[in-house]
């Protein structure tokens, strides 16, 4: 499959959501981000706004979480994150569905819960990927979350936190494409670790991937290309 660098690096958020960074790998993150030109930045909420300072004026978007890890903060909380990242600069967030009332059937709050943090981002221009967590979940709760969020409009369906009991599968990105309208994107977390493994979920129809070793495949990219 043909590829070019910008191609490969525009296909990843690169993330900054563990627990131990100190502010000084934020720092150097972001900067890393816009050195490499990737499509995000996903940073810990607090840290949001001075990632949108180092980002201004590059075509690296400032992403953040919202409801992360686990998704079981109230809806008004997740919509007090999402108003607050927007504020801070987010372009995009990345919101966890609440597993718990996935997990009790109880679609009507699953869908209301999304549609508040959906609304508020686009009504402000911005864009939300929705996560599953798909390793706690059956196929048929994936199926229906694909329904909910293509009913929504949500920007993309995302497989998982990367900080579950698993991260993105090739069955579970084919069942999430399959299942999506298309104009809903897919997104990959957890396990795209390297060059190879990106150009696989990108063959099943992968528009996003998180990803914490970007160097590592950005510049194995680049070797391959000959750059």
């Amino acid at each position: 499959m043909e590829y070019t660098y910008e191609d490969i690096a525009k296909m990843i958020d690169h993330s900054l959501l563990n627990p131990v960074l100190i502010d000084r790998d934020l720092e150097q993150g972001c900067q890393l981000g816009r050195q490499y030109n990737v499509a995000s930045v996903c940073v810990m909420p607090y840290y949001l706004k001075r990632c949108a300072e180092i980002l201004q004026g590059s075509t690296v978007k400032a992403s953040t979480t919202i409801g992360f890890p686990h998704g079981g903060h109230t809806t008004a909380s997740k919509l007090a994150e999402a108003r607050q990242a927007l504020d801070d600069g987010a372009e995009e967030l990345d919101m966890v569905v609440n597993i718990s009332k996935v997990l009790s059937g109880d679609w009507g709050y699953v869908r209301e819960d999304i549609k508040a943090v959906d609304e508020v981002t686009h009504a402000r221009g911005r864009k939300v990927k929705v996560i599953f967590e798909n390793c706690y979940l059956k196929d048929e709760h994936k199926i229906r979350l694909c329904e909910i969020c293509g009913a929504l409009g949500a920007d993309w369906v995302k497989t998982s936190t990367g900080y579950g009991a698993g991260g993105a599968t090739d069955e579970d990105l084919k069942l999430m494409r399959k299942y999506s309208p298309p104009q809903v994107q897919v997104k990959a977390a957890g396990g795209v670790r390297d060059l190879d493994r990106l150009l696989e979920v990108r063959a099943l129809g992968v528009t996003r991937v998180g990803a914490s070793r970007t160097v590592d495949i950005l510049e194995e990219c680049k070797r391959r290309l000959g750059l």
